[in-house]
């Protein structure tokens, strides 16, 4: 990956392509930033271009042997450390190994994915993946051995936060007695749940969320949205890069649960009992899960329609057509009923969960906005 890749971080990319000219390479680093924001691809694009055999002013050339198998994550003298759990077919002490090719093909898909979709991806249902005692043992055989190929070994870990006690203490201990030329650099979403020992010894590299010109330009050239489209979910993302791919993909979903919020506000609102009962059937007929997204996408617009009804326009959050729908609906959302329908919607969501009769729960929720709507 080269630093080209990465949507945004202009000045970060300077003061890391800065360390490696003027031999100022710490050999513990912290990348900290929030999902979506790309410290992941920074850390690789980074590691690229320590590596690189014919490095250019401010990228790693991408055609030297080194770059090459950068490119497809196969670098003998780059090693990955992430959070995993047991599943189907890794039954018992699972380290990063055991997953070390879907992990690699996740990031080549997209680097820029979270904790909920790379645990999807390695199929643990609903188990939280760790960092455990038994990869600390990995960790240390690996960076025992000598470089084959760069000046460096690199050990990438994704959220060391997720470390056990015992792997956090293994760290520490490597990171205050490193082996010769040996960088580790941690990508981390949350310091606050790791050793503060660990902290106190990385050079720390705080990346922000994707800034909002970078972040509208990468949609439009990338994606081939129009100027409005991506400004909306640019808008929406707040940041979040995995959360504007998001976006893009559900853009049939989220006009389907537009239009089903609008129709049910609406009628609610006119006491068209009958239409309702038309909105129930319409609504039954489709999938539990399409049903859960929708109830979720209904708190979504009862939230961001209260801020706006409060001028909270700063930190509300909706697309130039859920806006001109909330301007004048906003003001039904107010401090008398908005808990109240928040209770309702987010009841609905748990019994749909829970398999109840559809119609049942979906007329309940009608019958109860009719009365809410109002006040």
């Amino acid at each position: 990956m080269q630093f080209k890749e990465v949507v945004g971080h202009q000045e970060i990319k300077e003061k890391l392509i800065f360390t490696i000219k003027e031999n100022r390479v710490s050999h513990a680093q912290l990348f900290l930033g929030p999902e979506g924001s790309g410290n992941l691809a920074l850390a690789i694009a980074y590691a690229q271009y320590i590596s690189c055999e014919n490095k250019l002013e401010n990228d790693s050339c991408g055609v030297c042997p080194s770059c090459l198998k950068f490119k497809k994550l196969v670098h003998p003298d780059l090693h990955f450390v992430f959070p995993v759990a047991t599943s189907k077919t890794i039954k018992k002490d699972p380290v990063s190994d055991d997953y070390i090719a879907q992990w690699r093909e996740s990031i080549l898909e997209n680097p820029y994915f979270n904790q909920n979709k790379w645990y999807e991806t390695i199929d643990v249902e609903n188990k939280q993946g760790i960092i455990s005692k038994n990869e600390s043992y990995e960790i240390l055989k690996k960076l025992n051995l000598k470089t084959f190929e760069s000046e460096y070994k690199i050990m990438i870990i994704w959220l060391p936060e997720k470390m056990n006690a015992f792997a956090a203490n293994k760290l520490l201990k490597l990171i205050e007695e490193p082996p010769a030329k040996t960088l580790f650099l941690l990508v981390s979403e949350n310091s606050e749940q790791m050793l503060p020992t660990i902290l106190s010894r990385t050079q720390l590299f705080k990346i922000p969320k994707v800034d909002k010109v970078s972040m509208h330009t990468n949609l439009c050239d990338n994606f081939g949205l129009s100027p409005e489209e991506a400004e909306d979910i640019t808008h929406l993302a707040n940041g979040n890069y995995f959360e504007a791919q998001n976006l893009i993909n559900s853009v049939d979903e989220e006009n389907f649960n537009f239009e089903q919020f609008t129709s049910l506000m609406r009628f609610s609102y006119q006491r068209k009992v009958l239409e309702l009962i038309e909105w129930v059937d319409e609504i039954s007929r489709v999938g539990r899960e399409k049903q859960k997204n929708f109830l979720i996408y209904a708190i979504r617009l009862v939230r961001e329609n209260f801020m706006l009804n409060l001028n909270e326009k700063k930190i509300v959050y909706l697309t130039q057509k859920e806006f001109g729908f909330s301007e004048k609906f906003s003001q039904f959302i107010n401090n008398e009923n908005v808990v109240q329908i928040y209770e309702v919607l987010n009841k609905a969501h748990a019994d749909i969960s829970m398999n109840a009769y559809n119609k049942i729960v979906f007329l309940d929720l009608a019958l109860k906005i009719i009365k809410l709507i109002k006040k």
